[in-house]
């Protein structure tokens, strides 16, 4: 077996030793720059570079391996080729060589490194049209390396041209894919790389950027460049002679440890088989989400929300295979420790980390996942109900098949179930989701939100607000304790309003700004783990021995309310508070000054 770190080394190996400089992976979160939310191809963060900017290495031949996010297929993951993260191996001339030596070292490569048959190696260029000529060159090169002229097809912008769309005075040009036949069956006379019949695999491509994009059509660019890209997870499925993307080395270990957890064979059973394959997929890409050196946690928002889904799906996924959830944590750890160690030595310092937020959210979505399939459920079967009279009334009614929007939103919620997991679950049994009719809930649910925001002075909004605001003075109380490593550091006075809290504090003198920013991050660390909040009544003798923060004195009567905010803040309090930290979204000290001798005073809001 061809391992996945075996293919990696090679590859870099191969470019470093014809003057390539390894320029590592970035992030996988997008920048704000390309407009995407996750770095979605090899050549999208060096995109600068290929458009001209000079790269900061000074250096004009560049490879890597680039780990990339794509959700857009979600549901199709499942299936034996679908991935939501996967590896782009890729090399790059900026300015520098063009086809000639780009189309021996695909050659190269592929025959000598990968023990590819040149013979049956066959390959794809552009056919040309009113805007660009053929690429005759490409096609001449082909063949002077060892491509059989009958192995190189012509095909239309659409499978061989690269382009920024809706751009112009931009670099473009025609494509070169590489391809290889799993058999020699061919499906038909004109069986070929575009017929469909899934007799060839694309292995990758070469781009070459000849080309600039003029609102008038093409001109010829002074300095060319070449961008490569080759799927490392497919190129490795091929190389090892399997059309299942999971039986490599990047999953096996993790196919293998739910067999073993479930007792279900992934070969024999069809509804394992996909649901190991989500769970599997799932976890990888959350496991690089989280670990990442921009790292996200789940929330309902951006990219986090996509997080979210990915963890409850697999988590929806485990339920159905028959495992205990508790275990996602354990695919993680074999994703870190076994198979991505050494290419992303970040994972393994963040480990604790990572399994951590898994953890959270999995106890999170379990806590309400079997009352909202209970809620499911009773929608479907009411829906059949309803069919089930009025066919009886009128043989020519015609049956419901769509959850209504209004209960897609109460599964949202009051459940947790994003849009797209009712949808695929109403699929499963036949039936549509009203996406229109949800909308309109949901804004219809924001109306009345504001509604009730303004009513009688903005009573309502004081309390869905305050009540945050009176959650993060206790987080705030507890990162001056931690940040000054003092117990002793305490509240001396407090006022909220619906804008902002302040919180005073004893404290000798002005706080620095790395202090303030330290202050910061503790809290928004409390509040990115979305802890629970949670308040129990108890005596004073008992607070005092649980650790419980509180002003001990004769103010106190007999028994009073705790409220507990994970391993972040115990505190004595009358409440009202947020039902978890993540529903504060960010907290910003906005001033620090003195209040009286020896006493200093915050102002902060949650933005």
């Amino acid at each position: 077996m061809i391992t996945s770190k075996s293919l990696r080394n090679a590859w870099l190996k191969f470019y470093e030793d014809r003057g390539h400089l390894n320029i590592g992976a970035v992030s996988l979160i997008g920048d704000g720059s390309t407009g995407v939310m996750f770095n979605v191809a090899g050549m999208q963060p060096l995109m600068p570079y290929l458009l001209g900017k000079k790269h900061p290495s000074g250096k004009t031949r560049l490879c890597n391996v680039q780990g990339c996010v794509r959700t857009v297929d979600i549901e199709s993951v499942g299936d034996p080729t679908h991935f939501t993260f996967f590896e782009m191996m890729g090399n790059w001339s900026l300015g520098d060589y063009f086809k000639t030596e780009k189309t021996k070292w695909s050659y190269e490569l592929l025959t000598e490194v990968f023990g590819l048959d040149g013979n049956e190696i066959c390959s794809t260029v552009f056919e040309g049209n009113e805007s660009a000529p053929r690429d005759d060159e490409t096609a001449e090169l082909l063949k002077k390396v060892g491509i059989k002229p009958n192995h190189i097809f012509y095909l239309p912008k659409s499978d061989n041209w690269w382009e920024l769309e809706g751009t112009t005075d931009t670099p473009c040009g025609p494509d070169n894919e590489w391809f290889y036949p799993r058999h020699d069956k061919p499906c038909g006379p004109n069986c070929g790389p575009d017929c469909g019949c899934g007799r060839y695999v694309e292995i990758g491509n070469d781009v070459y950027m000849q080309y600039k994009k003029t609102a008038t059509g093409y001109e010829p660019l002074a300095n060319k460049n070449v961008d490569t890209g080759f799927g490392l997870d497919r190129l490795l499925a091929f190389l090892n002679g399997v059309t299942d993307g999971y039986k490599t080395d990047l999953f096996l270990p993790v196919i293998e440890f739910l067999q073993q957890k479930s007792g279900k064979n992934y070969d024999e059973d069809e509804d394992a088989r996909k649901a190991m394959r989500i769970i599997a997929d799932h976890i990888r890409t959350s496991t690089m989400l989280i670990g990442d050196v921009n790292g996200i946690v789940p929330s309902n928002v951006g990219a986090g929300y996509i997080l979210r889904r990915l963890l409850r799906r697999a988590i929806r996924y485990a339920r159905k295979l028959g495992v205990d959830t508790s275990c996602l944590t354990d695919v993680s750890r074999i994703f870190i420790e076994k198979i991505y160690d050494e290419a992303y030595p970040l994972l393994v310092e963040k480990e604790e980390y990572i399994v951590g937020e898994i953890a959270k959210e999995t106890a999170k979505f379990e806590a309400t996942l079997a009352n909202g399939l209970k809620e499911f459920n009773k929608c479907v079967d009411g829906i059949k109900r309803k069919n089930e009279f009025m066919s009886q009334k009128d043989p020519t009614y015609k049956p419901e098949t769509t959850i209504s929007g209004k209960q897609a939103f109460r599964l949202y919620d009051t459940f947790g179930f994003p849009l797209e997991l009712t949808a695929e679950m109403a699929k499963e049994v036949g039936y549509a989701v009203d996406e229109e009719g949800f909308a309109a809930a949901f804004k219809e649910h924001q109306e009345i939100s504001k509604q009730q925001g303004s009513f009688k002075g903005g009573l309502a909004e004081q309390n869905e607000t305050t009540a945050k605001l009176h959650s993060a003075t206790h987080l705030l109380n507890a990162a001056l304790k931690s940040v000054f490593n003092d117990p002793n550091i305490n509240q001396k006075g407090s006022n909220i309003t619906v804008e902002r809290l302040r919180f005073d504090f004893n404290f000798p003198r002005k706080m620095t700004e790395d202090e303030l920013k330290a202050v910061e991050k503790w809290v928004n660390d409390a509040i990115a783990a979305d802890a629970p909040i949670t308040m129990e009544e108890m005596s004073v003798e008992e607070a005092k021995a649980q650790g419980a923060v509180g002003v001990f004195s004769d103010k106190y009567g007999e028994k009073v309310k705790v409220y507990t905010m994970g391993k972040f803040s115990k505190e004595i309090c009358g409440g009202p508070h947020a039902s978890s930290t993540g529903e504060l979204h960010h907290f910003k000290i906005v001033k620090e000054e003195a209040s009286s001798a020896g006493v200093r005073r915050i102002k902060a809001i949650l933005d």
